[in-house]
């Protein structure tokens, strides 16, 4: 081996040395920043990092079932709750990338009886959380003992008579808004919602165990069950009476399958660029106003970055996403307990990858 060989072989070995040096201090850090997750026999995260179309971090902590006490793994499925509206916003631009529908449509095209006060809303004012259409879950009869499901939150809108602010004017968080949006995908496409987003989404991304989770009709591989801390103690507490709607909350998936996804976010496979930048955007209102969020997602500023993210919180489940598309990171942490919102690990996480 000549002179040049010798000094090329050596500074790729220096290259390759270097960089698994900072995967594996990148790995403690994350230990370390997930270490109240960390414990055999309570429920925990499963975290996923993606850079650059390549996944430089995985890993699992605690337990996924505390009956069992089922570790938890990449594979495994978690309760998404409120990280379910990118989906469900997403399966409305694939309908409008179709010509089936306008964001522009106001919802009283789509169902033949609607309470007079909410016919004008926008398709639009539902996804971006400015439709002031009251939260289903104030409306609840004390005396509810049965699940509801997307449609009865529909109903509940019969029960008030006015919105918290004129539609297109205010931005307030509305679970019934994407409980409604999941109605106006079946009426649109003639398909059950969960069977739409399997066979346009899930399917076509080989997003093989995540699913629409309906009791008696779907399985959850892999599950993870949520739990809350009460008395000292985990207690598997893992549906609730508002557990069942899907447009707002019910995929399930794992940190793996959810990679698919984001790759074919940022990589414009399902819709155009452009309505995609305009999803991961601030969303300027008719009268000027400009609100953090796009269709599906949260917009916020972190290390003088704008970027996309998303929470979700229910009964059992702590989740929490950062996505910097122009950076090509990915963080995403899914718990299967009901305390603390990960957005902070997120953060710290992606502070690895995003500082120098």
């Amino acid at each position: 081996m000549n002179k040049f060989w010798s000094i090329l072989l050596l500074v790729f070995i220096c290259q390759f040395s270097q960089a698994q040096s900072k995967k594996i201090k990148a790995a403690q850090a994350i230990d370390a920043i997930m270490a109240n997750y960390d414990h055999a026999n309570e429920p925990g995260a499963s975290v996923l990092v993606l850079k650059n179309n390549k996944v430089v971090f995985k890993k699992g902590y605690g337990v996924s079932n505390t009956n069992t006490m089922e570790p938890v793994k990449p594979i495994t499925n978690f309760r998404l709750a409120s990280v379910t509206k990118q989906f469900t916003a997403m399966s409305i631009l694939l309908l409008e990338k179709k010509h089936k529908l306008s964001l522009e449509d106001p919802i009283s095209k789509y169902f033949s009886i609607l309470p007079g006060y909410i016919s004008k809303i926008k398709i639009k004012d539902l996804l971006t959380h400015s439709s002031g259409l009251i939260d289903y879950e104030d409306l609840m009869p004390a005396t509810q003992t049965t699940q509801l499901h997307d449609t009865n939150c529909l109903q509940l809108m019969f029960m008030a008579d006015s919105l918290y602010f004129p539609m297109g004017t205010e931005y307030k968080y509305s679970n019934t808004g994407y409980a409604i949006l999941a109605l106006i995908v079946e009426q649109v496409s003639g398909k059950p919602f969960a069977l739409f987003i399997k066979e346009n989404i899930f399917k076509t991304l080989g997003m093989k165990t995540t699913v629409a989770f309906e009791q008696g009709k779907s399985q959850v591989a892999n599950r993870a069950y949520g739990n809350s801390f009460e008395n000292g103690n985990w207690i598997q507490t893992d549906q609730s009476l508002t557990s069942a709607v899907l447009g707002d909350g019910g995929i399930y998936t794992n940190v793996q399958e959810y990679t698919k996804w984001i790759k074919a976010l940022w990589n414009y496979k399902l819709i155009p660029e452009q309505t995609q930048l305009r999803a991961w955007s601030r969303t300027t209102l008719d009268n000027g106003k400009t609100i953090d969020y796009g269709f599906g997602w949260h917009v916020e500023d972190f290390l003088n970055i704008t970027h996309p993210f998303h929470d979700g919180s229910s009964i059992g489940f702590r989740n929490s996403v950062g996505l910097f598309p122009e950076q090509k990171l990915m963080v995403i942490v899914l718990t299967n307990r009901n305390e603390h919102d990960p957005i902070e690990e997120v953060h710290k996480i992606a502070s690895l990858y995003l500082l120098p």
